[in-house]
């Protein structure tokens, strides 16, 4: 049991909730943050503690004040399918910069961003104009992100999401890697594994890393462990 406390960015997202209940089975205490009042009831079932508060419109202080006391915080947001370019800015840049600097505020230094594919490489030619502006999002936050010294940051980059069952078995790198698809129920795995399943340990070797993630054959602990 560790009885961490770990905030969740998008804490009613697909890759949220099965990392949520990853997370309360380990005996750490996760935090849901949310824009939809309807969502308190369901991220409550899987045994997170909502807070509602909107990435867009938050200030840096009103976020810190959420944060403080934690142990980590995790950036699983995202504007999410039929948005426009607009919210991809706003939420897949915007928000991840204000929960960095709400992060830093409030003096939690460990933090792990879910980027995605694309990110940090030219936007191919002829891409569809919604798609681009989220990979340029994704791209300035990651930016972003490397910037900072007040924070022990590690950007995840999944491949193309699916709702299979998890395998537990994942590639897991830094760039470059081949692509591929990753079960979302992985990709939490790998993020708890991130975070580290003991008190103090926090998986210092992906402190300051990029690192790529598809299925694969190696199972998620040997793969974090395995992170040079």
């Amino acid at each position: 049991m560790t009885d961490r406390r770990v905030i969740i960015a998008g804490g009613h997202g697909k890759v949220a909730r099965h990392l949520i209940k990853l997370l309360t089975a380990s005996g750490d205490r996760a935090v849901a943050l949310i824009r939809n009042p309807d969502h308190e009831g369901p991220v409550r079932a899987l045994g997170a503690f909502p807070v509602i508060v909107d990435l867009e419109h938050a200030t840096v202080d009103e976020v810190a004040d959420t944060l403080r006391g934690a142990d980590a915080v995790v950036f699983a947001a995202g504007a999410g399918p039929g948005s426009g370019a607009a919210r991809k800015d706003t939420v897949d840049r915007g928000a991840a910069v204000l929960l960095a600097d709400a992060a830093e505020r409030a003096g939690v230094r460990r933090f792990v961003q879910v980027s995605s594919f694309g990110a940090g490489e030219s936007v191919p030619a002829g891409t569809d104009e919604v798609f681009a502006a989220y990979l340029i999002a994704k791209s300035a936050a990651e930016e972003d992100l490397r910037r900072r010294d007040g924070l022990d940051w590690t950007i995840l980059r999944p491949g193309g999401l699916t709702d299979d069952e998890p395998t537990g078995e994942v590639t897991l790198t830094e760039p470059p890697l081949e692509r591929g698809t990753v079960p979302r129920a992985d990709v939490a795995a790998v993020i708890a594994a991130l975070l580290g399943s003991r008190e103090g340990d926090r998986a210092p070797r992906a402190v300051g890393r990029t690192l790529m993630l598809t299925e694969g054959s190696i199972p998620v602990q040997d793969a974090v462990a395995a992170i040079p």
